[in-house]
C-alpha cells in the first residue's frame, strides 16, 4: 500500500461523515463524498451544508471551491473508503432494540465494485461487535477476485479496520482533530494503514487494538455515560417524590472530592448514548443487566415528564374554576437532543412533544430556534411551531426541554405566574433570574 492517500471516499455525509470529509479535504486531499440523498449531494456541491455545526460551513465552502471535496450518489474509485452510515434499531431475537446493519451492508456492497488491490476500507459507523468482520465478509463475497484479511491475513489485497468516532456535537471539527483515536485493524498491517490515514489530520494519539475491541470500546464509552446519566435521572424522580430540589442536592453532593453526579434531564438522546448500550444488551442479554436497567431508566423519563406536565395542567384547572384542559396552552421549549444544536435524533424532547400532542386536548406550541420546521417524526401531529417570544406569551404551562442558551436568557420575571415544568433545572439552579 502506498504511504500516501491521494483520494478518499466517505460514504454517508451526515453529522460525522461530512465533517470528516471536510477535514480531510482541508488537508488538500481529494475527497469523494457519497450519499444516497440527492438533496444532500446537491447542497454540498454548491459549497453549502445541510446540518448545523460551528465553522463547518466555511470549511466545506472552501474545500468545494478549491476542488478538494465533491459529492455524488454513487461510489467511485479511491485509495481509502470510510463508511459512516447510520446503524439504527430493528426488531430482532432480543426485542425491538436489535442493531440494524442494513445500511452498512448496502454501503459495503456499493463500494465493492470499485475496490482495487491496496485499498483500505474503514468502518466508522457505531456497530455491534463483529460488524467489521461481517463487512469484510460482504466485500469478499462481492469481490472473489480480491483477497481479504479474514482469509489471507497480512498478505491480503484489501486492508480493513474499525475506527469509531468520539466527538461532541457543536465541537466536531475541533474534536476530530484533537481527540485520541482508537484504531482496530483486522491485522497489524490494517491498523498501520488506518493509522497513517488518520494521522493526516489527527493530532491526538492513534491507539491500536483489534477490530472487536475497537467496536466494543465505542459501545462501552457511551454505555458508561448512559449509566451515569441514568443515576442522575433516577435521582431526580426520587427527589421529586420526596420534595427535595435535586439541583441543589447534586450541587451539594458534588462537593465531595470523589463524587461527580451529572445533571438530570428529560431523558437521553442522540445517535450514540441512546442507542449504543442496546447493542451490548442485544449481544449479551443475560449479562448486561446494569446496562439494560440504565437504558430503561432513561427511556422512561419522557413519560415521567409528560405526567408532570399533565399534573401542572390539572393544578391550573383546580385553581381556576371552569377551566377546561382544551383551554390550557402548553409551550415546549426545544426539540433537539442537546443544547445549541439542530440534531433531533432519538431526542427525548421530540418524544415528549409527540405524546403531549396526542394526549393534551388544548393548544400545543413548540419553540426551537435551531429548526425552521418540525422534524418529520412530528409532521401531522397537532403542534404549532412558534417563536420563543410567542411561546412564552401564549403559554399557560411552559416546559423547558432543551437548555439552549437563548432559553437560558429568559428571566423569571418574563415567565411571570405561568406554570413551569423545568426538566433542565434552568430556573432552579440560579442560571437565570
Amino acid at each position: 500500500m502506498p504511504n500516501t492517500f491521494e483520494s478518499i471516499s466517505i460514504l454517508g455525509l451526515g453529522y460525522i461523515g461530512l465533517p470528516t470529509a471536510a477535514v480531510f479535504a482541508s488537508r488538500k486531499i481529494k475527497v469523494i463524498g457519497v450519499d444516497v440523498n440527492p438533496h444532500v449531494v446537491d447542497t454540498i456541491n454548491r459549497g453549502e451544508i445541510h446540518i448545523i455545526e460551528p465553522e463547518l460551513d466555511m470549511v466545506v465552502r472552501t474545500a468545494v471551491s478549491e476542488g478538494y471535496l465533491r459529492a455524488t450518489t454513487e461510489p467511485e474509485p479511491a485509495d481509502a473508503f470510510l463508511i459512516a452510515v447510520p446503524t439504527p434499531f430493528k426488531s430482532g431475537p432480543t426485542g425491538p432494540h436489535h442493531p440494524n446493519t442494513d445500511y452498512i451492508e448496502s454501503a459495503s456492497k456499493s463500494v465493492a465494485p470499485v475496490l482495487k488491490a491496496g485499498d483500505l476500507v474503514i468502518l466508522e459507523s457505531t456497530s455491534p461487535v463483529g460488524a467489521t468482520e461481517q463487512m469484510a465478509a460482504w466485500l469478499a463475497e462481492a469481490r472473489p477476485d480480491l483477497t481479504f484479511p479474514q482469509t489471507h491475513g497480512e498478505s491480503s489485497d484489501i486492508r480493513i479496520a474499525h475506527c469509531p468516532e468520539r466527538v461532541l456535537p457543536g465541537q466536531v471539527l475541533r474534536e476530530l482533530i484533537q481527540n485520541d483515536r482508537v484504531i482496530g485493524g483486522m491485522t497489524p498491517k490494517c491498523s498501520d494503514a488506518a493509522t497513517r490515514l488518520y494521522k493526516t489530520f489527527v493530532q491526538g494519539e492513534c491507539v491500536i487494538t483489534n477490530a472487536r475491541t475497537a467496536e466494543m470500546c465505542k459501545l462501552t464509552e457511551n454505555s458508561f455515560r448512559d449509566v451515569n446519566i441514568a443515576f442522575a435521572n433516577e435521582l431526580s424522580v426520587v427527589c421529586d417524590d420526596l420534595g427535595i430540589n435535586v439541583w441543589e442536592l447534586i450541587k451539594l453532593a458534588n462537593r465531595h472530592p470523589r463524587v461527580n453526579i451529572l445533571q438530570p434531564g428529560p431523558g437521553v438522546g442522540g445517535h450514540c448514548i441512546a442507542v449504543d448500550p442496546w447493542f451490548i444488551v442485544s449481544q449479551s442479554p443475560d449479562h448486561a443487566r446494569l446496562i439494560r436497567c440504565a437504558r430503561e431508566v432513561n427511556d422512561s423519563k419522557p413519560k415521567w415528564v409528560v405526567d408532570k406536565v399533565k399534573g401542572a395542567v390539572k393544578t391550573l384547572q383546580a385553581a381556576r374554576s371552569g377551566l377546561t384542559a382544551d383551554a390550557v396552552a402548553i409551550s415546549c421549549l426545544g426539540l433537539s437532543f442537546k443544547a445549541n444544536i439542530d440534531d433531533t435524533r432519538e431526542s427525548p424532547a421530540v418524544d415528549i412533544v409527540r405524546i403531549l400532542a396526542r394526549e393534551h386536548s388544548g393548544p400545543l406550541l413548540v419553540a426551537e430556534p435551531y429548526l425552521s420546521s418540525l422534524p418529520d417524526s412530528l409532521l401531522g401531529e397537532r403542534i404549532t411551531m412558534v417563536t420563543t417570544e410567542e411561546a412564552i406569551d401564549r403559554a399557560d404551562v411552559i416546559v423547558m426541554l432543551v437548555d439552549h442558551q437563548s432559553f437560558k436568557n429568559i428571566t423569571l420575571s418574563t415567565i411571570g405566574t405561568r406554570a413551569l415544568v423545568d426538566t433542565r433545572g434552568v430556573w432552579q439552579t440560579g442560571e437565570t433570574q
